[in-house]
């Protein structure tokens, strides 16, 4: 393992960019963010339809990279053609209800027109919302139709398995439409609009922690012989209501918000079955404690049999249980425990026979893959070693094979592998993707191909077509970097990074880092250094992926060298790795940061005096911790939408890795800022989105009067309108000129 890891750094670490151009223009940070984007025009939310034939896919339009198109590229002839231009059916400003606002904001989907589709079963129809409404595409005749057509929104509308239904959320509640008569059937009643009596219930939708840390972003699911479905029936009366302002550049929205801050209710919730008129809801029982979590639902092939999973509050117990429709009986089919917290996936395949499952587990210390029997019995751990699978992609049935993601050769790239189903040796993982750096795979139903969407640090994002064990077939975005391209003015400047390796200061972790240094720098000079920090779970900084004409990019370009680090408690590394933050945030991961920053102290070219910290989010909290510390280390930092006090948090994030707060007051205290506030010496700026309805501005404002109470000197921006992801050019422009006037003032 250690052999293929300095392999695979050294095919990278001193990497060199081939295409050399002596006229590279400098970058501007307007211009990182101006259209056409500089990494070039490639496909997002690809897909193969059904029989194969062709592969769909979102584009921008060349005028407006932020309004997308649905395009298709057609197997037979190679031609890639626009299917349905958006404006075509819808020209105006959309106009998006609160709660699709809310749900694209959580999946982080940016963009207007067609931001999402799905293909009927035989491959002959796309369905897609647009402007509040759902739109059917038939593909022989090249007609969209209009389903919905009432003042009330739409959400979350799929096909029914076999084609012959549409569903979709309407005020609460589900509905389904025949597509051939256009009758609609309202199959739940009792959920209310948002201004209802009964606008705490909530049909076949998810709730605010489902969607923003489970990954779950719908709460209903279709059996797949479409007689049936499964919903969760959501009730957000005990969850407290959070009233905070919204404030934009002309008006102060006054949003009255259901948040489940840690410690506090969740919502009560219930998981059912109704038949497709709607005459029928029967309630699954799921157990006296109440106070739980249904991350996950699933139905097996067989329609007879509904899988779902329950987890504890503590998230230290997740079973995965299944439901008899006609016995009404359910039962266990295995169980995970953790003394820490169990990592949720999407890992679960059953088998087409409906009496095994392919999942996931961490239970060796990595995520690796399992074949269990429908009796809960262990059929054989299909792969395993020191390095983790990110997904299940595939599974060929026919031909005993399972084709995932995950890390086996290094855990900064992601590749494409294949294991046998039936085999019983892990060691028969084989690696399918050729090119060194990160991998997203599409298969095809038929087994038969796969879309690759490349790229690595050298390399902006290529979509290419392949055989099932690996073979080019043909391009579908190349992007290559020629004088067309509209990186080629800057790609012969654009610096790389060296990635390595330290061994943390307690000697328990390996640590990785990517240094990035100026061009040219002048022998004997010294250097200031932007720490770019993330440090939470669930997140990866140190990759060999493409990161493009960024702000690193100008950075580096106004002279400054460019660290990050991922520290304990960061992704793909095993649980060993994970762990140590349990019960007390901002502790071993300042640590590793300053392992870091001992290291930064050792390059001759290095001013240590020069040394400053920036982030968002949890990275923010992390620039705050490690101000407030370590200053001694780190001299002056950029804080962005921080987490500030983890009460102010909520539930399932916070209490997954602090546990309750009845349990671990102290955690939390020793986790938030606030006890190291007076540590603060050196220059501090924080920014915020006074729209935030993730990391609430409450964070900042409660931080603001700490600082001020405590005499601490701090430099403020907050920006009306803006959400926690700080959509949209101008605010992009405008803050990172912010944070380089900032770190210039300070450092220059």
């Amino acid at each position: 393992m250690k052999k293929l890891l300095k392999k695979a750094l050294l095919a990278f670490s001193c990497s060199v960019l081939i295409l050399s151009n002596a006229n590279a223009e400098q970058l501007s940070i307007e211009r990182i963010y101006s259209s056409p984007s500089l990494n070039g025009q490639t496909p997002k939310s690809l897909k193969f339809s059904p029989d194969g034939s062709r592969v769909t896919y979102l584009q921008g339009k060349k005028d407006d990279l932020n309004r997308y198109d649905l395009w298709e590229y057609n197997l037979a002839n190679k031609e890639n053609k626009l299917l349905v231009d958006s404006q075509d059916l819808f020209s105006g400003t959309e106009t998006l209800s609160d709660e699709e606002k809310a749900r694209r904001e959580r999946q982080r989907v940016y963009g207007f027109g067609i931001i999402e589709y799905k293909f009927s079963s035989d491959g002959s129809a796309l369905l897609f919302p647009l402007n509040g409404d759902i739109y059917y595409y038939h593909l022989a005749t090249k007609s969209a139709k209009r389903l919905t057509k009432t003042d009330a929104f739409e959400t979350d509308s799929k096909f029914s398995p076999q084609g012959n239904f549409v569903s979709f959320i309407r005020q609460q509640n589900i509905f389904i439409l025949n597509i051939a008569s256009g009758e609609e059937t309202q199959l739940t009643q009792d959920g209310g609009s948002a201004n209802s009596a009964n606008k705490n219930i909530k049909n076949g939708m998810s709730e605010f922690v489902a969607q923003e840390e489970m990954g779950r972003m719908t709460g209903y699911w279709w059996a797949p012989d479409e007689k049936h479905i499964a919903f969760l029936r959501v009730d957000e009366t005990p969850v407290q209501t959070v009233i905070r302002n919204e404030i934009y550049a002309e008006k102060i929205e006054l949003i009255e918000q259901k948040y489940p801050a840690t410690g506090t209710n969740n919502v009560t919730i219930k998981l059912a079955v109704t038949d497709i008129k709607g005459k029928k809801i029967r309630f699954i029982d799921t157990g006296k404690n109440t106070d739980i979590y249904i991350p996950r639902v699933k139905w097996l092939p067989d329609s007879k049999n509904l899988s779902y999973q329950w987890q504890s509050r503590d998230q230290k117990t997740l079973k995965l249980k299944s439901y008899n429709l006609k016995k009404r009986r359910q039962k266990t089919l295995l169980t995970e425990q953790s003394a820490h917290w169990l990592n949720l996936h999407h890992d679960l395949v059953f088998l087409s026979d409906s009496k095994s499952f392919i999942w996931a587990s961490e239970r060796d210390g990595f995520k690796h893959l399992y074949h269990f029997s429908n009796k809960g019995e262990l059929i054989n751990q299909l792969t395993k070693g020191n390095w983790i699978v990110d997904a299940i992609k595939h599974v060929d049935e026919d031909k005993g094979v399972i084709y995932f993601t995950g890390r086996a050769d290094t855990p900064l790239e992601r590749h494409l592998y294949r294991v046998p189903l039936t085999g019983k040796s892990p060691e028969h993982v084989a690696r399918l993707s050729k090119r060194n750096g990160f991998h997203n795979i599409n298969f095809s139903n038929d087994s038969q191909s796969y879309i690759d969407s490349f790229s690595n640090i050298d390399t902006p994002k290529q979509v290419s077509l392949h055989q099932a064990n690996g073979e080019h077939i043909t391009w579908l975005a190349e992007n290559k970097v020629n004088n067309d391209h509209p990186i080629s003015p800057y790609y012969g400047d654009l610096i790389q990074p060296k990635f390595g390796t330290l061994t943390s200061d307690d000697g328990e972790a390996t640590l990785y880092y990517k240094l990035y240094k100026p061009k040219n720098m002048a022998p004997g000079k010294k250097y200031p250094v932007i720490v770019n920090v993330y440090g939470g779970p669930h997140a990866q900084r140190v990759r060999n992926i493409w990161q493009g004409a960024d702000f690193t990019q100008y950075m580096l370009q106004q002279g400054y060298i460019v660290f990050q680090l991922d520290n304990r408690g960061s992704n793909y590394r095993g649980t060993a790795f994970e762990f140590p933050i349990y019960e007390k945030l901002g502790q071993v991961e300042v640590d590793d940061q300053v392992t870091g920053v001992k290291y930064l102290h050792t390059l001759p070219f290095v001013d240590k005096e020069r040394i400053g910290i920036y982030g968002h989010s949890y990275g923010g909290y992390m620039a705050l911790m490690a101000l407030f510390k370590a200053g001694d280390y780190f001299k002056a930092g950029v804080s962005g939408a921080p987490v500030t006090d983890w009460l102010l948090y909520d539930t399932h994030y916070t209490e997954r890795y602090l546990n309750h707060p009845k349990v671990n007051a102290d955690g939390y205290e020793q986790s938030s800022v606030f006890p190291y506030i007076t540590g603060l010496s050196g220059p501090l700026m924080v920014y915020h989105g006074m729209a935030d309805d993730n990391v609430l501005f409450t964070n900042t404002t409660k931080l603001m009067k700490a600082l001020q109470d405590n005499n601490k000197q701090f430099e403020l921006m907050t920006y009306p309108g803006s959400k926690h992801s700080m959509r949209g050019k101008k605010v992009k422009v405008h803050l990172n000129n912010t944070i380089i006037s900032f770190f210039d003032r300070h450092f220059k």
